[in-house]
């Protein structure tokens, strides 16, 4: 009887399971306990200073101060209606082969670009003494009386945002393929009809970002608007004090409204640029209450990561 010789190959051994040592980053813990010693110092500071921190809460919410912060929200609102609309045209004035519009378009833009929003908004509190009556030949009054401080603040926030409002809508309408353009104008469109319904549709997702942006800033630059007698939030609030006397802290219940104000509309501004972005990205990005549940299933099942296999 031969013997069989068994020739099946025996199974491959496994290798060594790999034990991963991760990197000590030093730097990262010595620039972390720097940071909080930062903050420690500057905490231990303001609470060493001479700051009554017990009527920050019964001024939060003084009829002069919600006046003043809803005088300043409508005003920011009006001066952007007023700078996007001009800014649209301003844009399309730019673009246009005209050379006359074209050149006017830019005159506005460098003029009001170059030079401090205050000094606009002085020069239109100030305007009756160029033109001490106003004639439009169906309507004449004093010039004083028409320039009030919401109307001076108006013009000056308004006009000034529409050179910078043009730009954006001018940096939006380029980004659109000019195929888009050729198009539309092949199947019978005019030249209104391709912007309104083809070139300013695509633009949005270029123009909404900065433009909230800019309406966010127009929250804070309003209160420039202290200096034509508008009685705004900052308005208000050194009103208070000069009474009351708590000078900072009313500073501080100012910053509180702001802080309330553009933290509110940046939340807008989150997701209407999500809704214009619909169209131009596969994965949109998480919502601040997604991303909130996201850190903590991450903090409720945090662990020591391990190394791919």
């Amino acid at each position: 009887m031969t013997d069989t010789v068994d020739t099946t190959p025996a199974p491959p051994v496994p290798p060594e399971q790999i034990k991963a040592i991760p990197v000590r980053h030093y730097g990262r813990w010595v620039a972390g306990v720097g940071v909080i010693a930062i903050l420690v110092l500057i905490g231990i500071a303001f609470s060493n200073a001479n700051i009554n921190y017990s009527i920050i809460p019964q001024y939060l919410f003084d009829p002069g101060i919600v006046s003043g912060a809803w005088t300043t929200l409508y005003i920011s609102v009006l001066a952007m209606v007023l700078g996007v609309a001009l800014g649209i045209i301003l844009a399309v004035m730019r673009l246009s082969s005209n050379p006359v519009t074209s050149t006017v378009s830019w005159l506005y833009i460098w003029f009001f670009r170059g030079t401090p929003v205050l000094v606009q908004l002085l020069l239109w509190y100030n305007i009756s003494i160029v033109f001490p009556v106003l004639n439009l030949g169906f309507y004449k009054n004093e010039m004083k009386d028409v320039m009030t401080p919401v109307l001076t603040a108006l013009l000056g926030l308004g006009l000034n945002e529409a050179a910078y409002m043009s730009e954006i809508v001018r940096a939006g309408i380029q980004s659109v393929d000019l195929g888009q353009t050729e198009a539309s104008h092949a199947l019978g469109m005019t030249q209104g009809q391709t912007l309104r319904r083809v070139v300013l549709p695509q633009a949005m997702r270029v123009i909404v970002p900065p433009t909230g942006n800019e309406f966010i800033n127009m929250l804070k630059t309003s209160s420039l608007a202290y200096a034509v007698q508008l009685p705004e939030l900052i308005r208000q609030a050194t009103d208070i004090s000069s009474t009351s006397l708590a000078v900072v802290e009313m500073y501080f219940v100012a910053c509180i409204w702001y802080l309330f104000l553009t933290t509110i509309f940046s939340i807008v501004q989150y997701y209407v640029e999500r809704r214009y972005a619909r169209g131009s990205t596969r994965n949109l990005p998480p919502t601040p209450l997604q991303r909130m549940k996201k850190y903590l299933r991450m903090f409720g099942s945090f662990r020591r990561p391990e190394v791919a296999r």
